[in-house]
């Protein structure tokens, strides 16, 4: 099949275009070709160029798409084209930080924890970082300022020295060392009174020392003697004890023995129940029969028995004979 020329043409102009369109946005950092996640961030101002690259903890991982500035809120949006491998969280951040010295920004993704991750097209919060040169620039104002007041306190501090040293006044500098040697005086009088007190009180001083160092040494035999006491075998014989007594708590509440099974075993209680009942009715039956239990008889007659009810039973040799 023969292409005519026209056809030919048209190819190479087509294709001449896109390779200009290929080039133009190759040379603003943008690879159309490429299959990049593309993010969205908003600065107050814009300090970027769309060749600027875009990095994550020091490792470039894409460029700068394009650079807008929106007239509704007085922002300037950032898009960033980034490798779609890259998996970082919604909370993540894009901070604008100097690459050097001499200038030039740059983008940086900070990655911050997060359950949801950023997908293409979502929009990232923006941070800024201090550069260098205007952090020692505040540092240095900041010195600056404080060295000026120091400057000025040390003047001042001069000022009122020389004034003292001038000054032939009785605040000057004469009263002041006529001052030093009045407390010289008094504080050699103050030693030659304590130098007295001492050569006067020599026997006692030494009595006391004396017996501060007896009471040491009392004090270091009862250490000796706490030392030497066996708290170990005191211990070790405390804790048998205690075992003993939990296997002895143990066969109670498992009803082992005679204790165990008077805490365990209910039927003491109901015996003991059952047999106060009886008790109970007992004393009832004998007040309210007692001829039962207590016979009177003057005359010595033998005294009748008793049925259930109270009744007086009468005795079958006392009955005559019917024959």
């Amino acid at each position: 099949m023969k292409i005519s020329r026209e056809v030919k043409t048209a190819i190479l102009v087509i294709s001449g275009i896109l390779l200009m369109v290929f080039l133009f946005n190759y040379l603003k950092g943008i690879n159309i070709l490429s299959n990049n996640a593309v993010y969205y961030t908003t600065f107050d101002y814009n300090a970027l160029d769309t060749s600027a690259s875009v990095t994550i903890k020091g490792n470039k991982i894409g460029k700068i798409s394009s650079i807008e500035y929106d007239n509704v809120t007085g922002k300037t949006k950032v898009a960033i084209s980034v490798d779609k491998d890259m998996k970082f969280s919604t909370n993540s951040k894009i901070k604008l930080y100097e690459t050097g010295l001499m200038g030039g920004n740059a983008l940086a993704i900070v990655p911050e924890p997060g359950d949801e991750l950023a997908e293409s097209g979502d929009y990232l919060e923006s941070m800024v970082e201090p550069g260098l040169i205007r952090s020692l620039t505040q540092n240095f104002s900041g010195i600056s300022s404080n060295l000026g007041n120091t400057m000025q306190s040390a003047d001042t501090l001069l000022i009122n020295l020389n004034k003292l040293v001038t000054d032939d006044s009785e605040e000057g500098l004469k009263q002041t060392i006529a001052e030093l040697n009045n407390t010289i005086i008094s504080f050699n009088r103050l030693s030659g009174s304590i130098n007295t007190l001492v050569s006067k009180n020599d026997a006692e001083l030494s009595s006391a020392i004396k017996n501060f160092n007896q009471v040491s040494s009392d004090l270091t035999v009862l250490s000796n003697d706490l030392k030497t006491v066996k708290l170990s075998e005191s211990i070790t014989k405390l804790e048998n004890t205690l075992a003993s007594i939990d296997v002895l708590m143990s066969d109670i509440k498992s009803g082992n023995g005679t204790l165990g099974k008077l805490m365990t075993d209910d039927k003491l209680y109901t015996n003991l129940e059952g047999a106060a009942l009886q008790m109970e009715q007992l004393l009832q039956d004998f007040k309210l029969n007692p001829k039962r239990y207590v016979h009177f008889s003057v005359f010595g007659k033998k005294p009748g028995k008793f049925d259930a009810e109270g009744n007086i039973i009468e005795d079958e040799k006392a009955q005559p004979d019917s024959n």
